[in-house]
């Protein structure tokens, strides 16, 4: 089983850690990308994938625990030096799929533009250096303090929220196409015991991605939404419409030039 390797998706796998649920699955651990593909090439099973992955690969979901949000996320971050209508060059976490499309679409579908993208490690500066702006996420954008950065920062989670009235999936758990449907509730199960430990997560976790036990606890408890339910689906499906619908958009374009 393959778990994204970030402060939101511990909740999610602390049962299969430390509770009932501990030796039901063997985890193994990666950056978003990486599961994904790691799915995709039989090298795991199931896995917390990428919400846009299930446009690009016949997964099936397990419905009921994913990354979600309500409103912001704070951990996903558009930084840009010049107002987001006139963004041109976006250097983009290369850890990320489902982040870096949402930023084009919102840009895209708020903004009206939809800029070139580069794909680069999360070093804020060096993504800035050649570009208009940066996308950072996951923990690489928890160390940073938004309102100290002397940039225009957009936080994608509300900023979605704000634009359908839905929350925004991040990921979810899947399983490959073909292999066995699975039993939902040992990793809802997981997810609640999570949820129950959230001071143990925070205490256990902060040191290791660089902030404080404070910061840890009030973005889980506050920022990431991990029990999915019907409007949390219905947010994900318009996403999925949204960025079919961008990469259709883009895909016609290059074949008519």
């Amino acid at each position: 089983m393959s778990v994204v390797s970030y402060l939101n998706t511990v909740p999610l796998v602390w049962g299969m850690l430390h509770g009932e649920q501990r030796g039901l699955f063997d985890l193994s651990f990666a950056i978003p990308a990486e599961c994904a593909d790691r799915l995709e090439s039989g090298l795991a099973d199931i896995g917390i994938v990428p919400a846009v992955e299930l446009n690009r690969q016949k997964l099936e979901i397990i419905r009921g625990a994913g990354i979600a949000c309500h409103g912001p996320v704070r951990s996903i971050l558009l930084i840009s030096k010049v107002p987001f209508g006139r963004i041109q060059k976006l250097a983009t976490d290369s850890t990320s799929r489902t982040s870096v499309m949402l930023s084009r679409v919102i840009l895209a579908r708020k903004y009206g533009v939809e800029p070139e993208v580069q794909s680069l490690n999360p070093h804020l500066s060096a993504m800035l250096e050649n570009n208009d702006a940066a996308l950072i996420i996951g923990d690489a954008a928890l160390v940073l303090d938004p309102s100290d950065l002397p940039f225009h920062v957009l936080d994608l989670g509300a900023e979605w929220v704000k634009m359908t009235g839905l929350p925004m999936v991040f990921a979810v758990w899947a399983a490959r196409g073909g292999f066995p449907t699975q039993d939902p509730a040992p990793f809802l199960d997981s997810m609640r015991y999570g949820q129950d430990h959230i001071d143990d997560i925070a205490r256990s976790e902060h040191a290791k991605i660089g902030v404080s036990e404070e910061l840890a606890r009030t973005y889980l408890e506050n920022n990431i939404v991990c029990e999915l339910g019907e409007r949390e689906y219905a947010g994900l499906d318009l996403y999925l419409r949204y960025a079919a619908e961008l990469e259709s958009r883009v895909e016609g374009r290059k074949v008519s030039a």
